[in-house]
């Protein structure tokens, strides 16, 4: 038997100025009275959102969801995301044999033996960063001067990307992400990275070097597999990713730890398993991929006594997820020794979970003790009550963490 579709609520990336690491309070206690509910968004659309874990894996997981977000009813999260992703458009918005053939290419890119073998160059990027730090001294901000740098160094090196050229491709990206963007600013900054990269792809097509463009500038668009557009849409995808969320992980999370000292110690003085253990508990206790994983029904699906009906809109809450109580026990307490916690759904599940998982795993397990090891000291310059928090870009982060030691 099913019930009318509950009245919508708003969709809201707000947190509470007390509780800036939580889910919005809007959304406490949904898990219990409202596991499947309606919510409208920003250009009055309304989408289903899914709260519990089970729902989600078991959805995420299943053929009658669809990322393809040239659906109708896709949820797009903002008038900027709306405008340019006919211009966006990779893999990770397709189903099926396409999502699964252009996603090929890269696999063997990311697997866990060939991330492990990068952790002895991370480390001395890691180090390296930390000795400009320790020179400068204090105060400094860490988001500049190290959170962001790790990831964008690393990803740079991956792809091929010069870091000299850092500031053109991370301000053109804050535009493309920031769902206040107007939407002529967003598809103007979005068309100068890929025109950026497609200029570079080719320039790797003529002198290849021993990186993952070049490899795909030669395996793929040289054997008219590809296009240059199609593959510097993927480059262009792969330099955000690899940069934006490990970036929002390690400010984030070295806020967090700042308020748990002893969680903090864990990371501190424990061996490798037990960093691996806190960073995968810092992973589901931030969810800093705070839009939820957008899909549109392809069937009729029956759920807590409503109707998902085909074509609707769909929103994962992969947030709300790490904090399902029939999953994690007292889920709003960070805990690093918490059993199980590798279930979270920060990566997302099924076929579209993150290609660079591996990657951002091995950052911050390199990040987060060498910080804490070489400058035990750290602590913030002010109270968290001051820091500028991001809720209206598509990852949740911090604009800025002044520190001192």
């Amino acid at each position: 038997m099913t019930t009318p579709p509950p009245p919508p609520r708003a969709w809201t990336t707000r947190r509470a100025a007390r509780r800036p690491f939580d889910p919005p309070p809007e959304r406490s206690g949904l898990h219990a009275d409202a596991p499947l509910s309606r919510v409208t968004l920003w250009n009055g659309a309304t989408a289903w959102l899914v709260v519990r874990h089970a729902d989600q894996v078991a959805l995420l997981r299943s053929k009658h969801l669809s990322a393809d977000d040239t659906r109708p009813a896709y949820p797009a999260v903002s008038a900027a995301e709306d405008a340019t992703r006919d211009h966006n458009r990779t893999f990770i918005t397709m189903d099926g044999p396409a999502h699964a053939v252009r996603r090929r290419r890269f696999t063997g890119e990311f697997t866990p033996q060939r991330i492990a073998a990068l952790r002895p160059r991370v480390e001395e990027i890691v180090d390296g960063l930390l000795d400009a730090m320790v020179r400068a001294g204090p105060p400094v901000d860490l988001v500049a001067a190290f959170a962001q740098a790790v990831p964008v160094k690393v990803i740079c090196e991956l792809l091929g990307v010069p870091y000299a050229d850092r500031a053109f491709f991370q301000d053109a990206n804050a535009v493309v992400v920031d769902t206040r963007s107007a939407p002529e600013a967003a598809l103007a900054a979005s068309r100068a990275l890929t025109g950026y990269l497609g200029e570079l792809i080719e320039r790797k097509l003529r002198a290849p070097e021993d990186d993952l463009l070049s490899r795909l500038a030669t395996d793929h668009l040289a054997s008219g597999r590809t296009t240059r557009e199609e593959c510097a849409r993927e480059a262009r995808l792969l330099l955000a990713a690899g940069q934006e969320t490990t970036a929002s992980m390690i400010a984030l999370g070295t806020c967090v730890l700042l308020q748990h000292p002893g969680e903090l110690a864990v990371v501190r003085e424990g061996g490798r398993e037990r960093v691996e253990a806190a960073v995968e508990e810092l992973l589901r206790y931030l969810s800093v991929t705070h839009m939820g994983r957008r899909r549109v029904a392809l069937a009729d699906i029956a759920l807590h006594g409503h109707v998902i009906r085909a074509g609707d809109a769909v929103i994962c809450a992969n947030d709300l997820a790490g904090r399902d109580p029939e999953v994690f026990a007292c889920p709003d307490r960070l805990d690093t020794r918490r059993p199980g916690v590798r279930r979270h759904l920060a990566f997302g599940e099924g076929p579209h979970q993150c290609l660079g998982q591996h990657l951002a795993r091995l950052e911050l397990q390199v990040a987060y003790p060498a910080l804490f090891r070489r400058l035990p000291g750290l602590r913030l310059d002010g109270p968290v009550s001051r820091l500028p928090f991001a809720t209206e870009k598509f990852v949740y982060g911090i604009r800025e963490l002044p520190v001192v030691w």
